[in-house]
């Protein structure tokens, strides 16, 4: 098929790549020109495994641009990847959707095909009917489902996997209203092999939301009893291995630590608690899930000063600033809280990072210190704090003779070190 994608951030991008992998012919939109350009060169604008080599393998298959309804024009079907940011009092942004919509609004208005224009950008229930079909049909003058189609189809990629969950689903979800429209995404998906669930657009956009919020819900739950457990001498992670082995229950993301972070979970639930306060609810466990996960960072900090006292003038070390290894993103990372509070007790802060170091840049300037290694940042420093997971930070050897403190259970830092506690373990 012939496809467009609007919006060629994370999803965006890596839904194009892998869509061109098939053998469809994709074209990428984006109002930035560097990232179109970049594109065109075969080089991701921002790090996700296997991207950049998957990007120079279809090539000749994907084209990016800054045309939207031009690229809108000479496709079959288009999919919305914009972002939907968290806004004031945490609903969902709306805003890049709607101009979006605008642009495939003016371009359908060109068209005498017929066009699908698909939703994949994680919007509230209830968007993709009440807010982005009125919209479309208002600029195109035309039909929904009689001169184009509408379908919400929610992405589950894990950035640091993107390519992986693409291309080896758990599910797919279509939320349709129409069998064209059905009938256009069953044949797009045709090679996948995992369950295709049917379902209303705002059922399919519920999911989403509902996924990554019992997600972060199991996070915030295993870092509760983590703290429980710690206070009473006990190994958390030996509780959720036995825990995890209960097939009702299952071992991923019991992983306890200092929280969640990333461009989903936090804004996703929020999101969705914004949503059900529209309607008079009180989402009870949504919000102790947030609540926690707020908190958790902090103990990090507060385990280095039980140790070192006042951190006012002291060096410390902080390994891993984005969210989560395998991608360069800092959106709402534990380790914004944990040196912004570092640099409040006045510690002088030393940081480094495999990836995120230039995004972190953006927010902290030359506020910290910022190293080209691991071992360059560890040298500054007798305290050592874990942030992110990456496997080079599994070298026992980095930790000999210093003081560490671990956010996210890296072993092999027990080893050497002169003196190690877990956040929460």
């Amino acid at each position: 098929m012939k496809i467009s994608i609007i919006g060629s951030g994370y999803v965006g991008l890596v839904t194009g790549a892998c869509f061109a992998k098939l053998n469809n012919e994709v074209i990428c939109v984006d109002i930035d020109k560097d990232k179109v350009e970049k594109i065109n060169r075969g080089i991701s604008p921002f790090y996700e495994k296997g991207l950049d080599v998957l990007l120079k393998d279809v090539k000749d298959r994907l084209k990016a641009t800054t045309d939207i309804k031009n690229a809108v024009i000479n496709s079959d079907v288009t999919f919305i990847c914009v972002g939907t940011p968290r806004g004031l009092v945490g609903e969902a942004d709306l805003s890049y959707i709607e101009s979006a919509c605008k642009d495939i609004g003016e371009a359908l208005k060109r068209k005498d095909e017929y066009h699908l224009v698909v939703v994949k950008s994680t919007v509230p229930p209830g968007t993709t009917e009440h807010r982005i079909k009125p919209l479309l049909e208002e600029v195109s003058k035309k039909e929904t489902y009689k001169d184009f189609g509408l379908a919400m189809n929610p992405e589950f990629l894990r950035e640091g996997n993107a390519i992986e969950d693409f291309m080896n689903p758990d599910r797919i979800v279509i939320g349709v209203k129409d069998d064209r429209s059905k009938e256009i995404l069953l044949e797009l998906y045709k090679d996948f092999n995992c369950p295709k669930l049917i379902v209303s657009p705002t059922t399919a956009e519920m999911i989403k939301y509902a996924s990554n919020a019992f997600l972060a819900i199991k996070i915030s739950f295993i870092n509760e009893i983590g703290n429980l457990c710690k206070a009473l001498g006990i190994d958390v992670y030996e509780v959720a291995k036995g825990i995890g082995l209960d097939k009702r229950i299952g071992k991923h993301f019991l992983r306890a630590g200092i929280g969640f972070g990333g461009s989903c979970f936090p804004k996703d639930v929020k999101a969705l608690i914004n949503k059900a306060r529209e309607h008079f609810y009180h989402p009870i466990i949504l919000n102790a899930a947030l609540e926690i996960n707020e908190a958790q960072p902090y103990k990090l900090v507060d385990l280095l000063e039980k140790k070192a006292g006042n951190l006012r003038g002291k060096d410390v070390t902080v390994l891993g600033l984005a969210f989560k290894p395998n991608t360069d993103d800092v959106r709402e990372a534990p380790s914004i809280k944990i040196v912004n509070a570092l640099l409040n007790k006045g510690a002088k802060v030393h940081v480094y990072d495999p990836k995120a170091m230039e995004n972190f840049k953006r927010l902290f300037g030359n506020k910290i210190d910022y190293c080209n290694s691991a071992r360059e940042a560890v040298s500054k420093s007798k305290y050592v704090l874990i942030v992110t997971e990456w496997n080079e930070f599994k070298d026992k050897e980095l930790y000999k003779e210093k003081y560490v403190f671990d956010g996210r259970r890296v072993d092999e830092a027990k080893e050497l070190a002169k003196y190690y506690e877990g956040v929460c373990w």
